[in-house]
């Protein structure tokens, strides 16, 4: 899990290179499916139930699920890039959002937070904690923000399954939940949003967006709880 997390650390550095305003998410798409095959790896997500690409690109006001487009990105969009690494029958997950050129105030706000309440919750990912801690951690500090913490999805467990026990909520009271032990492996990957927290799935099955429109972001690691802390595995 650790090398899958090393490649899709790496590939997100060149996704990084590449949003700019003209370029679109298909052409992200096409370059991590390539990437990955180049590296020894496969993107996981690709035929997941039925998911026809190697991403999940989400723009703007979606929450996450997007299919990737050929519609070009402009300056001020935000869009998350999430994908799931298959490397020797190991999985690493991660997502990460992304400014296109230079947006708004309340999108640097928004993306700030996001990944910061990443942080805050993994900073709770050891053993004797419990999931409730990561979960309310989390949303304090967003409440705090002034932002809506999406609850319609949550992060999991992970391994040799894309999506294993536990469910990992990121909303929640402290001290409740299942208890964290040395050797699980998991991801957290608050989405949050400037507006209602709720979400509404499109036509197409997968596509989660705002019901407002407003903007949402999500980041997102998979982490090992070890006695000495949490290791980030797909550190960037």
């Amino acid at each position: 899990m650790r090398d899958a997390g090393k490649l899709l650390a790496s590939c997100h550095q060149e996704i990084g290179k590449r949003v700019r305003p003209g370029v679109s998410t298909w052409e992200i798409d096409q370059f991590v499916e390539q990437y990955l095959r180049e590296n020894g790896a496969t993107p996981e997500q690709k035929g997941y139930h039925g998911y026809p690409y190697a991403t999940c690109a989400s723009v703007n006001d979606v929450i996450c699920h997007g299919f990737p487009s050929h519609e070009p990105l402009v300056e001020g969009d935000i869009v998350t890039i999430d994908m799931v690494v298959n490397r020797r029958g190991w999985l690493a997950d991660s997502a990460w959002s992304y400014a296109v050129g230079k947006v708004s105030e309340d999108a640097q706000r928004l993306l700030r937070a996001t990944e910061t309440a990443l942080f805050l919750g993994i900073a709770k990912a050891v053993p004797g904690n419990r999931i409730g801690d990561i979960a309310h951690a989390i949303e304090t500090f967003a409440t705090a923000c002034g932002l809506a913490v999406v609850r319609q999805f949550a992060g999991h467990g992970i391994g040799r399954e894309m999506h294993e026990d536990p469910v990992v909520p990121h909303y929640g009271s402290a001290g409740r939940g299942m208890e964290l032990r040395e050797g699980m492996c998991l991801t957290i990957e608050p989405m949050l949003n400037l507006g209602a927290f709720k979400a509404q799935i499109g036509a197409d099955g997968w596509t989660a967006r705002t019901v407002d429109g407003s903007l949402s972001a999500q980041y997102e690691h998979t982490l090992a709880i070890t006695p000495d802390g949490p290791i980030i595995l797909t550190a960037l």
